[in-house]
């Protein structure tokens, strides 16, 4: 059965398959702590408190770590629409003002890509497609193509920044199944 929180015993590997829906977010968050995908930090197979430890981390910062994975989990999403963060719109409102875009929509959508079957797109649009279908939320229009919309209906859109990075960040609770790093995903 599918567990319903992270627990630190869980391997990463393991939190990513267990909630593809959020390993974005939830890759953010390892990030943001000191777990990475790269050079010599936490590898796939170990649990989320071999990780943090074997990487000078202490025991609060596991569970610091723990309560942030676990407050993405809870979070609800609406399956009839396409949103926005507030942290995700403030964020789409200062790139598009410097780059003399304000006024203009994000088009969101989905392409095969990815060692996991799709990536996520997103880019500015002036005006929506003819098969576009158009949300409001945060007070921003976003363009979804159609061909794309089944796929990613009910995704929420967040900003997430930290010393490893920072992006724009998708929970879709279509997704099935990530890749070890929580980039590409199936449905």
């Amino acid at each position: 059965m599918k567990e319903k929180r992270i627990t630190k015993e869980m391997t990463i590997e393991e939190i990513f398959s267990h909630f593809p829906d959020k390993s974005q977010r939830l890759s953010q968050e390892m990030t943001n702590a000191g777990l990475h995908c790269s050079n010599c930090s936490a590898a796939s197979w170990e649990t989320l408190e071999a990780g943090m430890l074997s990487h000078g981390k202490k025991e609060k910062e596991v569970t610091d770590l723990l309560k942030k994975l676990n407050q993405i989990l809870a979070e609800q999403s609406d399956a009839s629409t396409v949103s926005l963060t507030e942290k995700a719109a403030k964020k789409l409102r200062e790139i598009l003002a410097e780059d003399g875009k304000e006024g203009w929509a994000l088009k969101f959508g989905d392409q095969a890509a990815g060692c996991n079957g799709f990536e996520y797109v997103l880019d500015f649009s002036e005006k929506p497609q003819l098969n576009d279908v158009i949300f409001h939320s945060q007070g921003i229009e976003i363009h979804v193509p159609g061909s794309s919309l089944q796929r990613i209906l009910g995704s929420i859109i967040d900003y997430a920044d930290g010393l490893q990075g920072a992006g724009f960040k998708i929970s879709n609770p279509n997704a099935k199944s990530s890749c070890k790093c929580g980039t590409s995903h199936g449905y």
